[in-house]
C-alpha cells in the first residue's frame, strides 16, 4: 500500500505495519511525522506511537557522551558494525547541534559513520537538536521507541557532547557512555562532576600507539575520581576502560560491560524501576513543552509580551514583576 503524500490523510495503521515489517522508508518516514511541529501531524504522531508501544522496551539503551574531537562517530561507526557482525541491528540516534542564529544544522554524523552506513541492520538518523535543551532532540524518546518496533534491539543516543545533554541523555537510556580523552592530568580538574556521576562507564579513547601511556595515566586519575564519589547503584561501579575506536581496540570489552549491567539491572529489577521513572519523567517533560508552546500562543500574552520585554530589557521592569503580570493575563 502507498502511503499517500499529505500528512492529513496519513494511513496511521497502515504506516505501523509497514514498520513494523522492517520497511526503512516507513519508519524515515515515521521519525519525520514524530519531528514535526505542525499541530496536525503531532496528533498523528501520537497516534502512531501508542499503537506501536506494546512492540517497543526490548532493546538496550545506551547513551554515548564525549567532548567535540573525543571520537564518538568513529567509535559508534567500529562499534555499530561489530555488534552487526554478532546479530544485532542497530539504530544510531545523532543529534546535531542546531545553530542558535538559524536554526541550522549540518547533520554531517552520517558522512562520519561510513562503515556502519552501508549495513543493511542499521539505521542511522542524524537529527537536529532545535535549540532543545542540551542538544538532545525534542522527540529523541519517541524516536528511540519507532526504532524498538521495527526490529532493533540496540539503540545507541549520541549527544552533541556540550551544555546539558548528558543529563538529558541519561535520564532516556539504560547505560550512559562517556568517552575521555587520553591525558588527563590538569585536564581532570576541568570536567564537571556531574558526568561523571551520570556515567555508568567511561572509556578512554584513542588509547592505540603513543597515546599508551597517556590513556593509562588518565584511567588511573578517572578511577580515583570515582572512587570517591557516591555511585547511583550498589550494585555497580562504573569501570573505566582502555578503547581505540580507530582502530577497534578495547570495544568488545566495552560492550561485554554494558551488557554486564543489564544482567545486573534485570536480575535487581533495577532497570525496570528505571524505565517507570523515565516514563514518569517524559510525561512531565512533554507537559513542561505543550504548557509553553499554549503561553506563547495565547493572544493575551502575546499582545503584552513585546511591552513587558522592552521594559525588562532596559530595566525599568523587574523581571518577577513581569512575570507576575504574564501569570495574571492567563488567570493564574
Amino acid at each position: 500500500m502507498t502511503i499517500s503524500p499529505n500528512p492529513r490523510v496519513l494511513d496511521t495503521p497502515s504506516l505501523a505495519e509497514r514498520l513494523r515489517a522492517g520497511d526503512r522508508a516507513a519508519l524515515a518516514r515515521a521519525i519525520t511525522l514524530v519531528e514535526s511541529r505542525k499541530l496536525e501531524h503531532q496528533h498523528q504522531a501520537r497516534e502512531l506511537v501508542q499503537m506501536l508501544l506494546p512492540f517497543t522496551g526490548a532493546a538496550m539503551r545506551v547513551g554515548i557522551t564525549g567532548v567535540p574531537g573525543v571520537g564518538k562517530s568513529t567509535t559508534i561507526d567500529m562499534l555499530g558494525s561489530n555488534l552487526i557482525a554478532s546479530g544485532h541491528k542497530v539504530a544510531v540516534l545523532a543529534v546535531d547541534p542546531s545553530s542558535a542564529r538559524t536554526g541550522g544544522s549540518i547533520l554531517g554524523d552520517k558522512t562520519r559513520m561510513a562503515r556502519l552506513s552501508a549495513e543493511r541492520n542499521a539505521f542511522i538518523r542524524p537529527s537536529p537538536s532545535s535549540g532543545t535543551l542540551g542538544g538532545v532532540a525534542a522527540k529523541t524518546r519517541e524516536t528511540m521507541l519507532l526504532c524498538e518496533a521495527a526490529g532493533f534491539d540496540v539503540v545507541l543516543v549520541e549527544t552533541v557532547g556540550v551544555g546539558q545533554s548528558e543529563t538529558t541523555v541519561a535520564e532516556m537510556t539504560d547505560f550512559f557512555l562517556v568517552l575521555m580523552l587520553p591525558g588527563a592530568g590538569d585536564e581532570l580538574q576541568g570536567i564537571k562532576k556531574g558526568v561523571l556521576e551520570l556515567a555508568d562507564m567511561i572509556a578512554v579513547n584513542k588509547s592505540e600507539g603513543e597515546n599508551r601511556a597517556r590513556a593509562v595515566a588518565a584511567a588511573g586519575e578517572y578511577r580515583a575520581a570515582l572512587h570517591i564519589m557516591q555511585q547511583a547503584s550498589p550494585n555497580w561501579s562504573p569501570p573505566v576502560i582502555l578503547v581505540s575506536g580507530l582502530d577497534n581496540l578495547g570495544l568488545d570489552d566495552m560492550w561485554a560491560k554494558v551488557v554486564e549491567h543489564r544482567k545486573k539491572f534485570e536480575a535487581t529489577g533495577e532497570l525496570a524501576q528505571k524505565r517507570r521513572d523515565q516514563q514518569v519523567k517524559w510525561m512531565w517533560t512533554m507537559l513542561e513543552e505543550l504548557m509553553f508552546a499554549r503561553l506563547r500562543s495565547d493572544a493575551k500574552v502575546r499582545a503584552l509580551l513585546p511591552a513587558l520585554e522592552r521594559q525588562v530589557a532596559e530595566g525599568a521592569l523587574a523581571p518577577p514583576l513581569a512575570v507576575e503580570k504574564i501569570a495574571a493575563a492567563l488567570g493564574f
